[in-house]
């Protein structure tokens, strides 16, 4: 790679190394953004939305579940293990409190609205509204 004008072959390398040291020092302070919102997949069928989230040890006690619009709040809070030890030696497991709001591609009928909890996955089913399932429109012949 051919130096630019002032001598430098990549006068952004250090800017990035910056930028790389200071995503991990908030990384190992408030740990990773991801983690504190379960990961969540949304499914489409014809009649119905399926939710699942890994809630993997949250006690079913401590989720709350609701439907607000288009919106699914899913709260939650994980209990830190106890542990007969006097410190960590390595802590990646977060826990304390979490806040998921999923936006719905479609409207719901926050009525029928069903969840299940199985093996530390949350299962959420909510059926379509009915101007939102597909209508078969007859055609007359003239």
């Amino acid at each position: 790679m051919a130096a630019n004008r002032w001598g430098i072959q990549d006068p952004w390398r250090e800017v990035r190394q910056l930028q790389r040291e200071m995503e991990g020092l908030f990384e190992s302070v408030f740990g990773r953004h991801e983690e504190a919102m379960p990961p969540c997949n949304v499914f489409a069928g014809e009649d119905d939305l399926l939710v699942t989230c890994a809630l993997p040890g949250v006690q079913l006690e401590e989720l709350n579940i609701s439907v607000i619009g288009d919106t699914l709040h899913i709260e939650g809070e994980r209990k830190p293990e106890e542990v007969e030890r006097s410190a960590y030696h390595r802590r990646e497991r977060r826990t304390g409190p979490f806040r998921r709001s999923i936006q719905l591609p479609v409207r719901v009928s926050a009525t029928n609205v069903s969840a299940e909890y199985h093996d530390g996955v949350l299962s959420v089913t909510l059926p379509k509204a009915a101007e939102e399932k597909p209508r078969k429109i007859e055609i007359r012949v003239s």
